[in-house]
């Protein structure tokens, strides 16, 4: 029963406001938001990392081992890798660097060396002259 009454009730009221009308058509709402500008570009750094570097010590006349573990104690491992070769000319592989010993070196003492250089020893085997 009472929605029998709401419903006339409803059609009453829409009648007294001059009945149902058309729905309006759609509206467009433009919303305008500010956009930041973009950001200047980061310039590149104007300078780059300090490269270490150390003084290359005399090694000649060391055992190739000890001219080994002289430049990593010296550079902290940052030349963790030396080369050798046989000095003789007779192509000899330093399969036991103790056996070996130090007659030449390719970067002379008191020369700057870095993380980049490539130091090889000239060496022979402990019993012969260089």
């Amino acid at each position: 029963m009472r929605r029998v009454a709401l419903a006339a009730l409803t059609a009453v009221a829409l009648t007294a406001c001059g009945g149902p009308t058309a729905p309006a058509a759609p509206t467009t709402v433009i919303v305008t938001v500010p956009v930041p500008a973009p950001a200047a570009p980061t310039p590149a750094p104007t300078s780059t990392p300090t490269e270490m570097s150390w003084t290359m010590p005399n090694l000649v006349g060391s055992g190739l081992q000890d001219a080994q573990d002289a430049i990593q104690r010296l550079t902290g491992y940052g030349i963790a890798v030396t080369s050798s070769h046989d000095a003789t000319g007779a192509g000899r592989m330093q399969v036991s660097d103790r056996n070996w010993k130090v007659c030449s070196q390719n970067i002379a003492p008191g020369e700057t060396i870095t993380s980049g250089t490539r130091i090889d020893f000239g060496v022979v085997k402990l019993d012969e002259g260089c």
